[in-house]
């Protein structure tokens, strides 16, 4: 027990020695080279002390930090920091930090910025990025000449396109003639003209082994393609422009087959041909006398010379005179240009609120409020006839019978009943050139009236009133909504009513009506029955 308490008593004289130095900053105190090693072994480390003594140490150790004040928690500290030796790892990044230099030049700030990416170290890599460009906006280019050279690549072979008309057949009209790229935005353009030179690809073999499935389409001439391209246009154009999505072929054709679109645009289908400028019936869809040309609200033209009148052509022969100019391409007149739309309905739906009477019999403190809805139905017949309807029935209701066939008034209490207000008119469009009649009351877009020419996209609508001596006159202008329709709006330009007894308008107020907005409806098909 002597030896014990001994060189417990020498390890507690060298531990206050050595913790008095490190607090004066004098560094570690030297150990005394005297003794076994085994008094040695203590002061570095406590894995090196033998099996046998290390239960008394930790006993002595912890004895020795509560009796002895000098033992303070920060001299610990001290004591993790510093280490005996050095790592190889803070060698390593020593040796690398003294040899890198701060980067001057735009092209060294890019190259740190880049091996800082690839570490992963992206807030210094954004840093350095931002005073590469600030130094020279074209340091990416540098960069890319420097370590990445045209010459380090070898060339691509160049691979001879697929035959457009893989069928040898003979083409009567140049390719150039068809298609057309113009009017399209620069990112479609690009795309487009890639197709150009690709071929209708057959369907892929199911096996490796197996024979590929064949495909007849892809060996039928252009010329023969093209017609029936336009065949499925004209029976249904939806499913004509989903064929897009069939290969890169069709989509090319789809896009830029002139033909196609022409016989569109022209058509009495879906095109101008279908379209009145003038005109074309009397308000009960009647045929035009030869004195009441202009109806009773444009006035009469009976004082013209019949032989004075020069033979107007047809809207589709007048269409193709807008392209070139100031329409690129007929697929750009066809989405741009105006129209109306008949295999749907125009619907405006109006809602607003407006205070209610007090009950005298009620305790409450406050007025109720009463949100009203009603709707507004338009239908426009190729025939240039229309049907005009407000009802406080939902579409649901009402765009099933909205037809001619039910423009009665004995519904009884039939689904129909909501169709006993409804109003048979007519409609026009305003062309370009379109002289309008100075006794008319026309209204522009900001609200003030005038009289001359119409501009082109302004829809007249002229119904019979819910007397015989009323007739109404809407004026609409075409617009769109949304990103992928077009002409699928109406907005009111005016109301009036024309009293044909007193020959005077009166003007509805607009406060609280709202635009028209189109509504396929499958029934209706191609809008031939009425």
């Amino acid at each position: 027990m002597n030896s014990t308490e001994a060189e417990l008593e020498s390890f507690r004289q060298r531990w206050r020695e050595e913790v008095t130095a490190r607090a004066k900053g004098k560094g570690k105190a030297p150990v005394a080279a005297a003794g076994s090693s085994k008094e040695a072994q203590p002061s570095t480390s406590k894995n090196h002390v033998s099996k046998s003594n290390a239960p008394e140490y930790s006993h002595a150790r912890h004895r020795s930090v509560e009796e002895v004040d000098e033992v303070e928690p920060h001299a610990y500290g001290d004591l993790g920091e510093k280490q005996h030796g050095r790592r190889l790892d803070e060698t390593s990044a020593s040796a690398s930090a003294s040899s890198s230099k701060e980067p001057s030049s735009a092209l060294e700030h890019y190259e740190q910025a880049v091996e800082k990416e690839s570490q992963g170290i992206m807030g210094d890599s954004v840093n350095l990025y931002r005073k590469a460009f600030k130094l020279d906006s074209k340091v990416h280019e540098t960069y890319k000449n420097k370590h990445f050279p045209p010459s380090s690549f070898p060339p691509k072979p160049i691979s001879k396109p697929q035959d457009p008309n893989p069928s040898n057949a003979s083409v009567t009209v140049p390719n150039t003639a068809h298609h057309s790229l113009h009017g399209l935005p620069p990112t479609l353009h690009s795309l487009i003209s890639d197709f150009s030179s690709l071929s209708i690809q057959g369907e892929a073999p199911p096996t490796d082994l197996s024979p590929a499935p064949p495909c007849p389409i892809s060996t039928v001439p252009e010329e023969i393609l093209a017609e029936i391209l336009i065949q499925l246009a004209i029976n249904d154009l939806a499913s004509f422009v989903r064929l897009a999505q069939v290969c890169k072929r069709l989509a090319y054709l789809v896009t830029t087959e002139e033909r196609v679109w022409k016989r569109i645009a022209t058509g009495s289908e879906y095109g101008f041909d279908a379209m009145h400028y003038t005109w074309a019936c009397k308000l009960d869809g009647s045929p035009l006398g030869d004195d009441d040309e202009g109806g009773l609200v444009l006035g009469s033209d009976s004082d013209s010379d019949p032989t004075d009148e020069i033979p107007v052509p047809s809207p589709g022969d007048l269409t193709t005179l807008l392209v070139p100019s100031p329409y690129p391409t007929y697929l750009s007149l066809f989405q741009t240009r105006p129209r109306i739309r008949f295999n749907g309905a125009y619907i405006s739906t109006v809602n607003y609120t407006r205070p209610g009477a007090s009950s005298h019999n009620s305790i409450s403190w406050n007025s109720p409020i009463h949100i009203v809805t009603y709707y507004r139905y338009l239908r426009f017949l190729r025939d240039g006839t229309c049907i005009s309807l407000l009802s406080t029935s939902e579409p649901a209701d009402v765009v099933p019978y909205l037809s001619t066939e039910h423009m009665h008034k004995n519904h009884g209490n039939l689904p129909s009943a909501p169709m006993k207000d409804a109003l048979l008119g007519r409609w026009r469009l305003s062309g370009p050139c379109i002289p309008s009649h100075p006794s008319i009351p026309t209204t522009t877009p900001s609200g003030e009236r005038e009289a001359g020419t119409e501009a082109e996209g302004i829809l007249s609508v002229e119904t019979a009133g819910v007397t015989p001596k009323y007739i109404y006159k809407m004026v609409l202008k075409l617009g769109s909504a949304g990103k992928g329709t077009r002409n699928n709006k109406l907005s009111w330009q005016g109301y009036w009513s024309y009293n044909r007894l007193t020959d005077d308008w009166g003007e509805f107020g607009l406060k609280n009506d709202r635009a028209f907005y189109f509504s396929r409806v499958k029934r209706f098909g191609m809008g031939y029955d009425a």
